[in-house]
């Protein structure tokens, strides 16, 4: 595995945010046995039963209920599990702005689930705030 960045510096300089296009929904199940792993964003098992993200349209088809319609955006920069601060700078750079996200960390990038309606200002914000610390 490429070592990932611990530099809260280089990561608000580098996090390249990309859209990836479509809406997404978060749903909660207490089995998953309907729902095909290949169409699986996320899955988080909590005490209630199980958080899934997936696309809307799949979610549609499984009649699956959820509240919150989100755009998907990634930070391409591969951020360590262990960077300290780099969730607090973006999300206090859209919260600013009255954007709520949702972060999802893998091993590899973060992941910010944002409405739908704010995906361009969420992603100017974002560019804007990498483009600030590069200076």
């Amino acid at each position: 595995m490429k070592t990932a960045e611990k530099s809260l510096d280089i990561l608000l300089k580098t996090m390249q945010p990309i859209h990836n296009p479509g809406e997404f929904v978060f749903c909660t199940c207490k089995e998953l046995t309907a729902i095909n792993p290949l169409d699986v964003i996320s899955i988080f098992k909590e005490q209630e039963g199980y958080t899934v993200i997936l696309k809307k349209d799949k979610a549609d088809q499984l009649l699956l209920s959820y509240s919150f319609i989100a755009s998907w955006i990634t930070l391409k920069v591969h951020s360590s599990l262990e960077a300290v601060g780099f969730t607090a700078a973006f999300s206090n750079v859209l919260a600013s702005a009255g954007i709520s996200c949702n972060v999802v960390a893998a091993c590899y990038h973060d992941h910010i689930f944002v409405k739908s309606a704010d995906t361009k200002k969420a992603m100017d914000l974002l560019n804007s705030f990498s483009e600030i610390q590069t200076k």
